[in-house]
């Protein structure tokens, strides 16, 4: 049902209506020997698919996704794992979203393969779904984005790309480069096509900062390359990309340095390479926000694409979704091996902040489809009065003003997300003596190390690479730590 506060909406004021009766005038004379003489049933129709809007329900993504993070960060992979089963039995619209958080499960629980398979098919729907379907704009805009097929965030749409790296370099590690390779392809496309298109919206130059490269897909085929004396200067020139692309990480110069002028391993030693996924990544929460001037704008070419009304010159908040940030308990994750500290993981990739400045750079966007489906709503009601002769202030039409309050009081913003992200990613490179050694991950922040930590074994061989990864939510690492080469 509707909550009672959401229908306590004020009517529209008589410049409102002027503003969306203004451009339908002639077209209302001109049909009016057609209209019927009875009013009513058209009315009727308005209210009932109204009523039969709300019956949908008033939760969202959000709130399906709030108790399986719970699970999640608390270890319970058993239980979060049911949750996203029932969840893509009844929420077919946000089955790749959960798909997403599925994949995270399995990684976490020690099963990359799986992992890997369900981010590739998730990454394929997302590519298909970038072409524009004019049925499904059409339905969205009568009841609310929800409608629309998922086709991912910019964001999602790279970061799937790099866990795919992480997931196969897990396994057997064969296609961990070329996944790499499409980190950096696919936010190349994505920071080309918002450059194209603020190029025609406006005549400032365009705002990259929002979009910049992910330094993560070069550190990885910098990794690569040093295992092999015939690639190192591809391996420096990944170096100094990861340098420039991410100028705050820690062993940014450190790695240039050994690149260009070092041996990347000494002989009898192979490299240990921790990579940690930390703390509560970013998701998507309903908030109202009032129309800026430059969502007005947007707006007002949408509804002309639909209409030759015009934006009203007053508008009531509107409902988005908006993206949000959890602090993260740890800083990092110190490395000890055979009981000795090498050091503590440094962040390569800064999830929040990504998704942060990414939808900031397109939120006018996101408030304009919000203002257009409202005025769109509102043209629907007023043409169905006018078409159908119901007189202001009749009880027929404090009917179909109630229609139109319970039909914009039925949009929910759409808050489907990659739920399971971590806050950021980490990595620690460590040069180890052939053989096995006992690692223990521990978490770390300002004052040290604290609660307990995760202990593992691994095997280094000679000029070779082994990768290790965990998962650090909160202050306790989640399911297994992997090894690469272990996978089930």
């Amino acid at each position: 049902m509707v909550p009672a506060r959401l229908l306590t909406v004020s009517p529209p004021s008589v410049r409102d209506r002027a503003a969306f009766r203004s451009s339908s005038t002639m077209n209302s004379r001109a049909t009016a020997a057609a209209r019927p003489s009875r009013p009513f049933p058209v009315v009727r129709s308005l209210l009932l698919f109204s009523v039969v809007a709300s019956l949908s329900g008033c939760a969202s993504h959000y709130d399906r996704i709030w108790s399986v993070r719970e699970a999640y960060f608390a270890g319970h992979l058993v239980d979060a794992e049911a949750q996203i089963e029932k969840q893509l039995q009844k929420n077919k619209r946000e089955a790749d979203a959960f798909l997403l958080d599925k994949a995270m499960l399995e990684l976490a629980a020690g099963r990359p393969k799986d992992a890997e398979r369900i981010l590739r098919g998730v990454r394929d729907r997302f590519d298909q779904l970038e072409e524009k379907d004019v049925g499904e704009f059409t339905a969205s805009m009568l009841t609310d984005d929800t409608r629309r097929a998922y086709a991912g965030e910019d964001y999602e749409k790279v970061l799937i790309r790099a866990m795919l790296s992480l997931t196969n370099l897990m396994s057997d590690g064969g296609d961990a480069g070329a996944y790499a390779l499409q980190v950096v392809d696919k936010q190349q496309q994505i920071i080309d096509a918002v450059i194209e298109k603020q190029k025609k919206e406006t005549d400032k130059p365009p705002v990259e900062l929002a979009y910049k490269q992910v330094a993560l897909g070069p550190y990885i085929r910098a990794m690569l390359a040093e295992e092999s004396p015939l690639t190192l200067d591809e391996a420096a020139r990944a170096r100094v990309q990861v340098a420039n692309w991410e100028p705050t990480f820690r062993d940014a110069q450190a790695d240039v340095q050994r690149a260009k002028f070092e041996k990347p391993v000494a002989p009898g030693n192979g490299v240990l390479y921790v990579f940690a996924l930390v703390g509560r990544g970013p998701i998507k929460q309903e908030k109202e926000e009032i129309p800026t001037q430059a969502a007005l704008l947007i707006a007002d070419r949408i509804v002309n694409a639909f209409s030759k009304r015009s934006i009203p010159p007053t508008l009531a908040p509107v409902k988005v979704p908006q993206v949000i940030n959890f602090p993260s308990i740890a800083e990092g994750v110190s490395v000890r091996v055979n009981g000795e500290l090498k050091g503590q993981t440094a962040t390569i990739v800064d999830v929040g902040t990504m998704a942060a400045r990414q939808q900031e750079a397109r939120y006018s966007e996101v408030i304009a489809r919000a203002v257009a489906r409202r005025v769109i709503k509102k043209g629907a009601i007023y043409a169905a009065q006018e078409v159908t002769d119901v007189n202001q202030g009749s009880a027929l039409s404090l009917v179909a003003m109630a229609a139109g309050i319970a039909w914009e009081a039925t949009e929910n913003a759409d808050t489907r997300c990659w739920g399971l992200l971590p806050d950021t990613i980490q990595v620690l490179r460590v040069e180890l003596p052939v053989g096995d050694h006992e690692i223990a991950l521990r978490p770390a922040a300002h004052g040290g190390e604290f609660a307990s930590s995760a202990r593992t074994q691994v095997t280094i061989l000679d000029g070779r690479n082994t990768y290790l990864m965990g998962t650090l939510p909160a202050s306790q690492f989640v399911g297994k730590l992997l090894t690469s080469g272990s996978a089930e």
